[in-house]
C-alpha cells in the first residue's frame, strides 16, 4: 500500500473521530479507510488509534504523528502541484480581502501591476474594514493591518506601517503647533475610530512608549476621511503614512512632533492554516512583499 494514502486515512480518521466520517471526507469506502490505518500501524509497529464501538481516539504515538503528519501531507501536495504546473502560466481567479483605505490607495494598484505580468489571471477584490471569514466567504487571502491572533490563519508579513501626526498650515497658524505630546490634549484632534483605542494615541521616543488622551469634534472611521478633515484645517490627525503621500508632497499637511514615532504595526497577507496554497496565490504574496518594499509606501 501507499504510505501517503495510509497517512491521509489516519489524519482524516483522527481529525473526524470515526472511520465513516473519514471515508466520506476521502471519498473511499469505510473498509478501505480502516485497512489503510491498520497497514500504517503495521508499518510503524505501533497502535495509533484506540477503537471503540462509537468513536476512535488517539494513542500517544497517534498524537505525535497527528501533530506532524498534516504539514507533511501539505508539503507533499504542494510539491506535486508545483511539478504538475511546471512552467504553465498562472490562471484562474484570486479572491482578496483588504481594508478600504489600504485597498483604495495601494492594493488596487498592486494587483493591477501583478495582473499585467499574468494576463490569464482574474481578480476579485473586496474592500472591508471588518475581518472577513476567509473560509466561509471563499477568499484565497486577506491583506490585513495590525496583529492577527486567529490560530486558524497563517501569516506572511509584508512590512511594517507607521502613523504620522499631521496638521494643515492654516490650523497651525490659527491654533499654534503642539510643542509636546501633552499639548495634544488641548488641541482639536480628529478621531479615527478604526484604531483599537481611538481617543488614546501612543508614540515612541527613544524606545520609550508615551500615551496621550485626545479629544476632538470630528470622529470618522476612515484614515482618508481624517486626512480630508485635517487638510480643511479642522484638527490634527494621526494616520498611516501611506495615506499621506500627496498631502505631504503638496504641503497641504505638515508633520508634527517628528521626534515621536509610532511603533511599527505589521501589514500582512493571511490565509487559511492547513490548506495547500495555490501557486498563483503564493506568487501574488511574493510580488506584494517585493512591491511594497519597492514602492516605499510604509
Amino acid at each position: 500500500m501507499d504510505i501517503v494514502d495510509e497517512l491521509r486515512a489516519f489524519v482524516a480518521t483522527a481529525q473526524t473521530g470515526s472511520f465513516t466520517a473519514a471515508a466520506d471526507q476521502l471519498g473511499v469506502s469505510n473498509r478501505l479507510t480502516s485497512k489503510y490505518v491498520a497497514a500504517l500501524e503495521s508499518r510503524l509497529g505501533t497502535r495509533l488509534l484506540q477503537r471503540t464501538t462509537r468513536k476512535v481516539g488517539l494513542t500517544p504515538s497517534g498524537e505525535n504523528l497527528l501533530a506532524r503528519a498534516p504539514a507533511l501531507l501539505d508539503d507533499f501536495d504542494e510539491l506535486l502541484s508545483d511539478i504538475a504546473e511546471g512552467q504553465r502560466s498562472l490562471c484562474g481567479t484570486i479572491r482578496i480581502s483588504a481594508p478600504v483605505t489600504l485597498g483604495e490607495t495601494y492594493v488596487v494598484g498592486m494587483i493591477e501591476r501583478f495582473g499585467a505580468q499574468h494576463p490569464e489571471l482574474s481578480f476579485d477584490l473586496r474592500l472591508s474594514d471588518g475581518f472577513v471569514d476567509l473560509a466561509s466567504e471563499g477568499f484565497d487571502l486577506a491583506i490585513r493591518m495590525g496583529q492577527s491572533d486567529m490560530l486558524t490563519l497563517k501569516t506572511r508579513r509584508l512590512g511594517l506601517f507607521r502613523s504620522v501626526l499631521v496638521a494643515s498650515p492654516d490650523y497651525i497658524q490659527q491654533f499654534g503647533q503642539p510643542a509636546s505630546l501633552k499639548d495634544l490634549s488641548s488641541h482639536n484632534c480628529i478621531v479615527d475610530t478604526n484604531r483599537s483605542a481611538p481617543r488614546r494615541w501612543t508614540f515612541m521616543r527613544d524606545g520609550v512608549p508615551e500615551t496621550v488622551d485626545i479629544k476632538g469634534r470630528f470622529s470618522v472611521n476612515s484614515a482618508q476621511g481624517a486626512v480630508q478633515l485635517a487638510r480643511s484645517g479642522l484638527g490634527i490627525a494621526y494616520v498611516p503614512r501611506f495615506v499621506l503621500t500627496q498631502a505631504l508632497e503638496d504641503g497641504t499637511l505638515v508633520p508634527l512632533l517628528e521626534a515621536h514615532t509610532q511603533t511599527g504595526s505589521p501589514l500582512s497577507a493571511v490565509y487559511i492554516e492547513g490548506r495547500v496554497l495555490p501557486r498563483k496565490v503564493r506568487a501574488l504574496i511574493d510580488f506584494a512583499a517585493q512591491d511594497i518594499a519597492r514602492a516605499g509606501i510604509l
